[in-house]
């Protein structure tokens, strides 16, 4: 039997599924206790022996990594076997880089996740793992170091027959892979994916880590035409800004859940004592997800803006809370930073925000998953604990806002008068955070005399 004509049973098993309604998504959450949760059986060629073999494909969710494909292949005639994960989520609306210093063999057991379209460097070897030239993976550090070995360990005997030159020099720059993967000296690992679906593990979350830079971009034309996003483009608005404040608008989208066809209205609001702001929503009428997510109406401001609220009542949950995509979150009495970019745009109360770092961290798999280990699975069940005595009022600290853009917001009760509680801080941003932002390239004043000379 061929592999395409092996293709039909599974369209048939689907078929049966359709039977069972809409009630059922396509992608369940990965569970080991659901027995009813099978992988789909697939009879494809094996392209070892070209005999035929069993590929097994399982759809499921994990709820810090999206939707994704697990599949696997397995031939009964020469043993060849094959395993391999492709993301079937959205892609995301930033682009993500992390910047790893290894210096210990714990750093070469951290979790990452790497996708086919995420570009791996070692900078202090001038190595580069270019995207798409591997499939998607669920390895360790150390396990992408024993790939890119295997990887240049494939075609040796052939350049030893060809060129011994070149052989030789392949051969030294593995054997500095494998003093890099033996931790003998300190290196960096970098791992860019556009689509912003990669994830290196954090051992000390939910309280930052040093060795760790976790940076979010915007994607340039290029990499959007590498993920087939070229066509992608914002238009604008019909009518001047000013005529949309009783309008909701409507638009057309997909849902992030179930994909299915869904509507996001989308406002502008003006929040008192501070600016516009654009508020979007999302509800699916099909699987009932909600979603709901801020950006900010004016321009980015000329400093950056530091706010700090010592947090002493139970009354200050209710305190309203605009956090824009460029915000970090810093809780120093638990130690706790929470990165720009982790959970987008919100306009919600302190109590909602601090939910939404308690759920956070509770659903990375990563951390409080089946792959966590005892005493850090303890560590982040006391810190939850005291999240959570924070939240019902019963713990005093202090909630910081740091947010580059100055388009970030925190209610004064007292307002028009100065809230005792509440400081607003601002300050000149740093060259690098100009860079993040993309104003160290903004020419706003001059470009027509410079355009026009060329």
């Amino acid at each position: 039997m061929s592999a395409l004509g092996a293709v039909q049973p599974a369209g048939a098993a689907g078929g049966a599924r359709a039977d069972r309604g809409d009630r059922e998504p396509l992608f369940r959450p990965l569970s080991a206790e659901d027995g009813e949760q099978l992988p789909a059986e697939i009879e494809s060629l094996c392209m070892n022996c070209f005999q035929n073999g069993v590929t097994r494909l399982l759809l499921t969710r994990i709820p810090f990594f999206k939707e994704i494909i697990v599949s696997s292949f397995s031939c009964g005639s020469c043993g060849w076997s094959n395993t391999e994960i492709q993301s079937a989520g959205r892609v995301q609306e930033q682009g993500v880089r992390y910047r790893l210093a290894v210096a210990s063999r714990q750093d070469m057991d951290r979790q990452v996740v790497k996708t086919d379209c995420a570009t791996a460097t070692i900078p202090e070897l001038d190595f580069e793992i270019p995207p798409f030239t591997q499939r998607g993976v669920l390895t360790t550090v150390e396990g992408i170091i024993d790939r890119a070995i295997a990887g240049l360990e494939q075609d040796q005997p052939v350049r030893r027959a060809t060129d011994e030159g070149v052989a030789q020099k392949i051969e030294e720059f593995i054997e500095r892979l494998r003093q890099l993967k033996e931790a003998q000296s300190p290196f960096t690992l970098v791992i860019d994916d556009p689509s912003g679906n990669s994830f290196v593990e954090n051992p000390r979350a939910p309280q930052r880590d040093d060795a760790l830079v976790v940076t979010h971009y915007r994607r340039s034309p290029q990499q959007a035409a590498a993920l087939g996003l070229q066509g992608e483009e914002l238009e604008e608005p019909p009518e001047p800004a000013e005529d949309l404040h009783n309008e909701v608008l409507q638009f057309n989208t997909n849902c992030p859940e179930c994909n299915a066809p869904a509507h996001t209205n989308m406002k502008l609001v003006q929040i008192p004592h501070f600016k516009e702001v654009i508020i979007m929503a999302t509800n699916c009428e099909s699987c009932g997800h909600r979603t709901n997510e801020v950006k900010s109406g004016g321009a980015i401001e000329p400093q950056g803006t530091r706010i700090t609220l010592r947090i002493t009542d139970p009354s200050d949950m209710t305190r309203d809370v605009l956090k824009s995509e460029t915000c970090s979150v810093e809780i120093p009495e638990l130690e706790f930073e929470l990165g720009m970019g982790a959970l987008g745009g919100k306009f919600t109360t302190l109590e909602g925000l601090l939910k939404d770092v308690r759920d956070l961290v509770e659903r990375n798999p990563f951390t409080l998953g089946d792959s966590s280990a005892p005493d850090r699975t303890q560590k982040l069940q006391e810190f939850i604990g005291k999240l959570q005595e924070i939240i019902e009022g019963q713990r005093t600290a202090h909630f910081v806002m740091d947010d580059p853009a100055g388009n970030s917001y925190l209610q004064n009760v007292f307002a028009p008068e100065q809230d005792p509680e509440l400081r607003v801080q601002r300050y000149e941003r740093t060259f690098q955070q100009n860079e993040d932002l993309g104003l160290n390239d903004m020419k706003t004043e001059g470009y027509e005399e410079e355009a026009g000379s060329r």
